[in-house]
């Protein structure tokens, strides 16, 4: 797994410390009642002063550097570590949700908060309450939103947890000594769409806890967003059973790792940095009060804001199912974390790249931190060893099988194709893939072509997949295709399989069974994996940055088979009598599934007429 190359981690810190250069504030003798100096016992500690110019932000017209270029080419190391995964059942969710806030709640001297999607709702204003708590405690902050994942006119209530820097404490050294520098909150919009830069994302979801300090550091990615409907609860704290399914790694440094240079938890607060100082961000700040008469220093439109926030808070640890977590978070932090070696990847090349649907493979050569780069490095590593046994397992709620072309539209390179040559040449090798189905998916889009064009590409031939596309008369519902030898035959690919969630016992069809809606992202092998935000569909593969941790480790690895094999016992296989009755039942029920079910077809036609694959 040992795949680096570039540019060493001590020239990047360098490189920002020198972008950053922030002007000490004058403080003579005898005036450290003033609110922005600190107490005469605070300590000038060069550590605290380097690390408070790195998280700082700065306008790309102060930047000296291209971020994403160094990200790209960046020398990250393997770290030792230790890890455990956050599952995807319901109270699972729960451990999540409680676990995120204990971490802010006794963080100790910085955060990174960035989130794809951070929702006003009880969960989002919970979190802001316990950041605004935080940076009162002397904790720098950073948080950091996607502008259309968090879409919402001004984000007032992301400006009015700003305010309560007013009242912030001084950042701790490693020794707990009060230091000179004055804990802040700041707030960034990812590629804002003022800055018309629409169409790429950070789909990123990673809370970095005292990054740069080993024995406290901890780092959780996956797939859950900062919202309720990720946490299996509802605002009245009663269980959300709809909830998202969805999985996190939660890593900190190992016992071994917590002497590395860079550390598990300071590689992940670098790539934040990195992430943080983009050049299409807007920094966002509170508004001053322009009331000469005003009692304090931002207008009074935050107050309500902050103050619904402590509520929140108050609220959701009030719940017993979150109050019992939090009161058991220091035994849950003390076991089932297993010793293993993890390398951050992302996909900041996504951010800057060009021709994307034509240059596919000279911009994943490009980008050698990327997780496709590094999943094709160590898939051609095995196969150049003579792997020729084992499996690939691999969830996500969305997933394509990836067809690319030049610029004169030949094709290129064909992912169901190539996968399916190397199955022939390594019969005792298989793969098996979960997904959503009709009933599960909360993107008919995407699920259109899952279902007309993922799926059939493995396991049906062309002209089969023409039946199968023909219509719902003609195909889905034609006992001569749907109940031939030949589709049997086809569906029961001995090396090929593919399940979607869902069942015919669902509350949606008057059963008594809830199955969510799949969103967990996670692979994995013989000896290790991947855990991380990408769902490998086009939009992950060539337009957002995503990022996410390669594991070497059995203990790891046995928590995603056990989430694996729970998710299958919640899925049909692609093409079976079962499946396709679970998919009759939804277009004949009277739910919201039903129609968007029934045009799946035309749906599917309609994005590839319009050349808008590429986009979903």
């Amino acid at each position: 797994m040992r795949y680096l190359l570039g540019v060493n981690f001590v020239v990047l810190l360098m490189l920002l410390q020198a972008c950053a250069g922030i002007p000490e504030r004058d403080c003579p003798p005898g005036t450290q009642d003033l609110p922005d100096c600190p107490p005469a016992e605070a300590i000038d500690d060069e550590k605290i002063n380097g690390l408070y110019e790195i998280r700082t932000w700065l306008p790309p017209s102060k930047l000296t550097i291209d971020p994403i270029k160094l990200g790209k080419e960046a020398e990250i190391p393997i770290n030792s570590a230790e890890a455990r995964v956050v599952g995807p059942r319901q109270d699972e969710a729960l451990d999540s949700l409680a676990l995120k806030i204990w971490l802010i709640e006794n963080a100790q001297h910085t955060l990174d908060v960035t989130y794809y999607i951070f929702k006003n709702d009880l969960v989002g204003y919970a979190v802001l309450g316990a950041l605004c708590n935080a940076v009162k405690r002397g904790v720098d902050v950073r948080i950091m939103v996607d502008s259309i994942g968090s879409m919402r006119p001004g984000h007032t209530e992301l400006r009015a947890v700003e305010t309560c820097a007013e009242d912030a404490g001084f950042i701790r050294n490693a020794d707990g000594q009060i230091t000179t520098k004055k804990a802040r909150v700041q707030v960034v919009i990812f590629n804002a769409i003022t800055k018309f830069q629409f169409n790429r994302r950070s789909h990123d979801k990673l809370l970095v806890v005292d990054g740069s300090f080993p024995d406290r550091a901890v780092v959780i990615t996956g797939g859950r967003n900062i919202s309720l409907d990720y946490y299996g609860i509802k605002a009245d704290g009663t269980p959300d059973l709809d909830a998202f399914r969805d999985l996190e790694i939660v890593v900190r440094p190992g016992e071994a790792g917590r002497d590395e240079e860079y550390t598990v938890g300071s590689v992940s607060e670098i790539y934040n940095t990195l992430l943080f100082v983009h050049k299409g961000n807007r920094r966002i700040k509170p508004m001053e009060a322009d009331d000469e008469f005003s009692e304090g220093k931002y207008d009074d439109r935050y107050i309500r804001h902050r103050r619904r926030a402590q509520e929140s808070l108050a609220t959701l640890k009030a719940f017993p199912e979150i109050k019992k977590r939090l009161d058991n978070m220091e035994r849950y932090l003390g076991e089932d974390f297993y010793e293993t070696q993890v390398r951050l990847s992302h996909q900041l090349g996504n951010l800057t790249a060009t021709q994307v649907t034509t240059n596919v493979m000279e911009n994943l050569e490009r980008n050698p931190n990327s997780i496709l780069y590094l999943m094709n490095k160590i898939l051609d590593d095995a196969a150049a060893r003579g792997v020729v046994s084992g499996s690939l397992h691999i969830v996500s709620p969305y997933l394509f099988s990836s067809q690319y072309y030049d610029e004169e539209g030949n094709l290129i390179y064909d992912g169901a194709k190539e996968t399916l040559a190397y199955l022939d040449q390594n019969p005792d090798f298989r793969i098996e893939v979960i997904t959503n189905s009709v009933m599960t998916s909360d993107n008919f889009f995407t699920q259109a072509i899952i279902d007309m064009d993922m799926a059939p590409r493995f396991l049906l031939t062309p002209e089969m997949h023409k039946a199968w596309l023909s219509g719902l008369e003609k195909g889905e519902f034609n006992p001569d295709v749907v109940e031939s030898e030949e589709w049997k035959r086809l569906i029961n690919h001995p090396q090929v399989f593919i399940y979607q969630t869902g069942g015919t016992d669902s509350v949606i069809l008057g059963g008594d069974t809830n199955f969510g809606k799949l969103h967990a992202k996670f692979i994995y092998g013989n000896n290790g994996g991947f855990v991380g935000t990408s769902n490998f569909d086009y939009r992950s593969n060539l337009y957002n940055n995503e990022l996410g941790f390669f594991f070497l480790g059995e203990g790891v690895r046995q928590e995603l088979i056990e989430a694996f094999e729970w998710l299958k016992s919640t899925s049909y296989r692609w093409g079976t009598p079962e499946w396709l009755e679970m998919r009759r039942k939804v277009m004949e029920s009277d739910s919201s599934k039903a129609s968007p079910a029934r045009k799946q077809r035309g749906i599917f036609k309609t994005i590839r007429g319009l050349g808008l694959e590429y986009l979903m």
